[in-house]
């Protein structure tokens, strides 16, 4: 009986692919393994669910994922792209019977070249390593998730990830001048620019940003730098609510003020955080803003931003002398989701951006979800452009709590649509909020999303199942 390739058994069909794969890369590179293909089965979300792979390859150049992505089209097998697998969406997760394709191993900073101020990086390069890199240079690389020790640079191009600085310097987006992408039937495309400027047709470039993987695979990335800015400086203000700590946001950025970083925890994350590293920060503290500035004399902005602080009422500010106090000021901020996550074993991390002037209705109404739901959700939150991470604390052996904790996820994402807000700012769509993705932009904008789709992927075999 001749079977066709969809028809066919399961290893007939897992041993045509790996031996077609293995006719364009070295044998080190594509891993069959059962127990190590699991490995690579998912990113870091919760209650996402994910396939396995039926084989993982690991290119290191250009050429060898062209062959992989004509390989899958001819055979019609989806692929999966990953970096670190560091995402909270599922948006890296595999599905059954996929090529997931990892591009760590194409990690190497090709060029940096400070006149132009740009750099051009592989996709595996990782975040700090390409911060570091070109600081030697005295440049700047802003986009700074806070995974960035582990975060790569193709993951962060296909979520447009975001990070701490982003009040003053904008999301990874606006740092991405050009891209080479390899289309779904192997072809290579370049789009964009390494010029300052550049308007030539349409900004093909932005419609990658953001795609999480499924209109193409970016295996180069031409990225805009600053110059080094000066060491910041760290104010830390403590309130006795949350809306009095938003409405000092308010103040600060309706002054016209330009932090280089702006972040709020609630008095839940407060608590976890003294629970865990006992940090000394007083139990009455039911918010804690921490401010900071990096012109060449922060110290009159810190002044300014401490008395707008007291006045919307503060009771306390803390202002940092030197880049050391600052660090300490910010150890609170980096241990967050360290300190919520040993609350109950896990979390589930929401992304909901709302506009600023919101940020209070919004965490006032996580307190109510949270009270509703019997559960620990802490809030953090980019307060300067109003994106919130709230974090649902819960324990994953328990089935009742699980469901609670989804509930409740689904629940904050509701409200931030309420508040004129939307479902991701920066952790992107995936799996986990595809439903959530339909509500937000409506059937017109998912018909037009799907029919972009299909110009790039005919076929649907680049990370299917996510986004819509």
């Amino acid at each position: 009986m001749i079977m066709s390739r969809t028809e066919a058994a399961p290893d007939q069909a897992r041993g045509d692919l790996t031996e077609r794969l293995l006719a364009g890369l070295p044998a080190e590179a594509v891993l069959t393994d059962p127990d190590i293909t699991a490995s690579y089965a998912n990113d870091m979300a919760s209650f996402c669910p994910a396939g396995s792979p039926a084989v993982v390859v690991l290119p290191r150049t250009v050429e060898e994922v062209q062959h992989v992505m004509r390989t899958a089209s001819e055979l019609r097998v989806p692929v999966v792209p990953q970096g670190a697998r560091t995402g909270l969406s599922g948006g890296a997760n595999a599905s059954d019977g996929c090529v997931v394709l990892s591009l760590t191993k194409m990690d190497r900073i090709l060029e940096i070249n400070p006149v132009d101020r740009i750099a051009v990086v592989e996709p595996g390069v990782i975040n700090a390593a390409l911060s570091r890199a070109v600081g030697e240079h005295g440049l700047y690389y802003p986009p700074d998730p806070s995974s960035w020790e582990m975060c790569t640079i193709g993951g962060n191009i296909g979520t447009a990830s975001g990070g701490l600085c982003c009040v003053k310097y904008g999301v990874t987006a606006e740092y991405v001048l050009g891209l080479d992408v390899v289309l779904a039937d192997g072809r290579l495309m370049s789009t964009g620019r390494r010029t300052a400027k550049g308007v030539a047709g349409y900004d093909m470039t932005r419609l990658f940003v953001g795609s999480e993987g499924s209109l193409g695979i970016v295996v180069r990335a031409v990225l805009a730098l600053r110059p080094q800015p000066p060491q910041q400086l760290v104010l830390a203000a403590e309130f006795a609510s949350a809306s009095a700590a938003c409405d000092a946001v308010c103040r600060i950025m309706a002054g016209g003020h330009v932090p280089s970083l702006l972040e709020i925890m609630d008095r839940t994350t407060v608590k976890a955080v003294n629970d865990l590293a006992h940090m000394g920060l007083p139990d009455t503290t039911e918010a804690l803003l921490l401010a900071a500035f990096d012109t060449p004399d922060p110290g009159p902005d810190l002044a300014a931003v401490g008395a707008l602080c007291e006045a919307a009422g503060a009771t306390q500010v803390v202002p940092a002398d030197d880049a050391v106090e600052s660090e300490l000021l910010l150890q609170a901020r980096r241990l967050s989701l360290t300190a919520l996550e040993a609350v109950r074993g896990v979390t589930m991390i929401d992304d909901v951006c709302v506009p600023r002037s919101r940020l209070g209705d919004l965490i006032e109404g996580v307190e109510r979800i949270a009270e509703k739901h019997q559960l620990t959700i802490g809030v953090v939150a980019h307060a300067g452009d109003g994106n919130t991470h709230p974090t649902v604390c819960f324990d994953a052996g328990d089935p009742d709590e699980s469901r609670r904790a989804r509930e409740s996820f689904d629940e904050i994402m509701a409200l931030g649509l309420e508040l004129g807000g939307t479902i991701t700012g920066e952790h992107g769509v995936g799996v986990l909020k595809k439903e959530w993705l339909a509500r937000e932009i409506g059937p017109v904008g998912i018909e037009m999303q799907r029919g972009i789709k299909q110009v790039f992927d005919p076929l649907g075999i680049l990370n299917p199942g996510k986004l819509f």
